[in-house]
């Protein structure tokens, strides 16, 4: 796992119940910090009928050197976007014979986001687990029964078909999606939408069961279609997320605050993004709306938002009719 994230935490925890060999590696000097374990708090939901609750400590292996001549099979990649170029230029001459699975957001054209790091040792999926660490380490979060895996018009490799298979034998359920790009980038001006309202308030966290502000942000995703269909992407290969977005904000707006206020699922995942200061909010709605202006998109709503996008400027600006 590259970091010790909340994706790296609970998915290393998953893979190493399946009896996988699950190392993290550290920047130097984080080892001796983050000590010997992982606390853990999760709600697992992989099972058929129910979810369960896991609260312990698991050990975790860390390492801060990654030498060229590993013996590693596959790379788990998962960091914000903005880190996504810096991490692939650090993995390319240290790749050993590993796949590296970008498991993430991604904004970028997925082929030149990876810089020098051969297309055909690349798998492509994302996580559906949330959640983060609180003030005394211990990692909450959620773990949904699926993962997300895709490729980018062609079929799964053998490399794509092992890193999937690795996920399968620690009890996931695989959805695939062709179109692999749109579907991150759909995925991407979503989260923008929220995060230009969590900005605005604070945080994710604050916008838990406000069904106004929970409607400005699909507002917001559905005025950014437009910019995901100026990238080049079939809105019609995905006509059921695409439906959720165009769905009227009178009706969605009170679903959602109803979710995140009362479904345990949601609720938690909102509540662990509670940082004010998180820095991939604010990248995600800058990158949004650098690239809407320069392909000439209109984007107000997101636009409103914009003086909050620097930290500390958290309050309720007016919105736009």
């Amino acid at each position: 796992m590259f970091g010790r994230g909340v994706i790296a935490g609970i998915y290393g925890w998953a893979l190493r119940q399946a009896g996988h060999d699950i190392e993290f590696y550290v920047r130097p000097g984080r080892a001796a910090t983050y000590g010997e374990t992982i606390d853990l708090d999760l709600t697992d939901t992989r099972r058929r009928v129910g979810r369960r609750r896991v609260a312990g400590t698991y050990p975790a292996r860390y390492r801060e050197t990654l030498p060229e001549d590993h013996d590693f099979e596959l790379i788990v990649l998962s960091v914000p976007h903005h880190r996504l170029p810096e991490a692939a230029a650090f993995l390319a001459p240290r790749l050993g014979e590993a796949t590296v699975l970008v498991f993430g957001n991604l904004w970028a054209e997925p082929l030149a986001a990876m810089g020098d790091l051969p297309p055909a040792r690349v798998a492509w999926g994302f996580p559906q687990a949330g959640g983060g660490f609180g003030d005394d380490g211990v990692l909450r979060g959620t773990l949904l029964s699926s993962v997300v895996f895709g490729t980018l018009g062609r079929p799964p490799t053998v490399r794509e078909r092992a890193a999937r298979q690795a996920f399968r034998t620690a009890g996931f359920r695989v959805k695939e999606r062709p179109d692999f790009r749109g579907w991150l980038w759909l995925h991407f001006v979503a989260n923008a939408g929220l995060h230009s309202q969590g900005v605005r308030l604070g945080s994710l966290a604050d916008l838990v069961g406000k069904a106004g502000d929970l409607r400005e942000a699909m507002r917001v995703t559905r005025e950014l279609l437009p910019l995901v269909e100026a990238r080049g992407v079939d809105l019609r290969r995905h006509r059921a997320t695409v439906r959720s977005f165009r769905a009227p904000t009178w009706l969605t707006g009170p679903a959602l605050a109803w979710l995140t206020a009362h479904f345990p699922l949601v609720r938690g995942n909102f509540a662990a993004h509670s940082d004010p200061e998180a820095e991939e909010p604010r990248e995600i709605c800058r990158d949004t709306l650098a690239e809407a202006r320069r392909l000439n998109v209109p984007t107000p709503r997101l636009e409103a938002a914009e003086p909050y996008f620097t930290p500390g400027r958290a309050h309720r600006p007016s919105r736009p009719r």
